[in-house]
């Protein structure tokens, strides 16, 4: 049996967006992590430990996670693996642990640039051009994984000017922004444990005609002087419990005070309602449009790929160091979400050659994080990708919506 890996995820999330910074970004904690995941059961002592804590769990449990997950792909994220050797790099420990990779990891010789960039563009859906690293002759082996998605929301926002993202918010200059539409979506106020309150958003893909798996994308705004990494940790809180539709630290509204501020503007008054105590609450929410292209550098030791090489160097019996990077992409408008990301890892000769290398009405008008989480119910049971976060972001650069946004009827997603 598996776990779903949603603490383990948070966490390394919160690594990996802590080593990004504070800047806009988009980035896939969970591509880097299934790296690990899959690397790590051919590690052994010190390196396994440092694993298992970059992981958030045990080897084995990992692997088995990482496993379920790409033998039984998510209709809406489509995902990839791959471990390619340079020819005459083989051992027989090298062997057995390929042979314990799931079986729709590919595996065989190492690709040239072209072929590296291609098999990127192939499984992002063409949102990754290029492969996020540069192949040179002291590479003997490379680890990559993909995700991708590209939905259409059940229901498109609405467009608003700019102004109702508050008078306080430096984007409420935009010309449009999003707003909920009068349903299809869902939106809160939430208590967490990271970020105190937050103004949350939920927009969930259009449903597919075979039922059961999808993605909700989750907005979590907090008070601007949190800082982001605890603004994503509570994005990633939220995310656990809102993809099934029933959040965890909703606020009432009536327990909170009327006015105007930099999250929500909440106003009482008089209406005839069929709430059993009389008192009724609604919201809406109003974002704005954004996208971000990211290449991250994942060698920092917290993130598990300097353990990563250490597990390779034991298998192929020779030091090795290590270059590792994702590239992401990402896009949030009117009518739906894309997002891909591409990690690759290298293993590398200590001693390279000599050669050449090509180097309320909830108000989203301030930074916020942003997760996406797939669904995944498969007739009466829960599918293994069910909960688990894909992608997240760090929001602080809005845009204005595109012409495909204004677009009415809208472009084809």
């Amino acid at each position: 049996m598996t776990t779903i890996p949603s603490a383990p995820l948070a966490r390394y999330a919160a690594r990996l967006h802590a080593d990004i910074g504070d800047r806009h970004h988009v980035a896939s904690p969970l591509g880097a992590w299934l790296l690990l995941a899959l690397t790590a059961p051919a590690a052994t002592g010190p390196v396994r430990k440092e694993l298992d804590d970059a992981l958030g769990m045990d080897a084995d449990s990992a692997a088995a996670t990482a496993a379920a997950l790409l033998e039984q792909p998510h209709p809406l994220v489509p995902s990839a693996t791959a471990v390619w050797h340079r020819p005459g790099q083989e051992t027989g420990q090298l062997d057995d642990w390929r042979r314990g990779l799931p079986r729709s990891t590919r595996t065989g010789p190492l690709p040239d640039q072209a072929g590296l960039d291609a098999w990127a563009r192939e499984h992002t859906l063409g949102l990754v051009e290029r492969f996020p690293l540069t192949l040179t002759p002291q590479v003997v082996l490379a680890l990559a994984s993909a995700l991708a998605t590209r939905i259409s929301w059940a229901e498109p926002f609405d467009l608003v000017p700019g102004a109702a993202l508050g008078a306080g918010s430096a984007w409420a200059g935009l010309g449009r922004v999003l707003r909920t539409p009068a349903a299809g979506h869902r939106a809160w106020i939430a208590t967490t444990g990271a970020a105190g309150d937050v103004a949350v958003h939920r927009a969930g893909a259009r449903p597919l005609e075979s039922g059961g798996a999808g993605l909700v994308v989750v907005s979590v705004a907090a008070d601007p002087g949190v800082p982001p990494v605890d603004v994503l940790t509570a994005a990633y809180e939220v995310g656990a419990t809102a993809v099934d539709g029933a959040p965890a630290g909703r606020r009432s509204l009536f327990d909170l005070p009327l006015g105007d501020g930099p999250l929500w503007s909440l106003r009482e008054e008089p209406v005839r309602t069929n709430a059993p105590d009389g008192r009724e609450e609604r919201h809406s929410a109003v974002l704005p449009c954004w996208s971000a292209r990211d290449e991250h550098d994942l060698s920092a030791p917290a993130l598990g790929f300097p353990a990563v090489a250490r597990t390779v160097a034991g298998l192929l019996g020779r030091e090795l160091g290590v270059e590792a990077r994702q590239a992401a992409a990402a896009r949030y408008g009117r009518y739906g979400f894309e997002a891909a990301a591409v990690t690759g890892a290298f293993a590398l000769t200590s001693l390279p050659p000599m050669g050449v290398a090509r180097t309320a009405e909830l108000r989203f008008g301030h930074p916020y994080a942003v997760v996406a989480l797939a669904t995944d119910r498969r007739g009466d049971r829960i599918g293994p990708w069910h909960g688990v976060p894909v992608f997240s972001a760090w929001v602080a650069e809005p845009e204005e919506p595109s012409a495909a946004d204004l677009a009415d009827p809208p472009e084809t997603w």
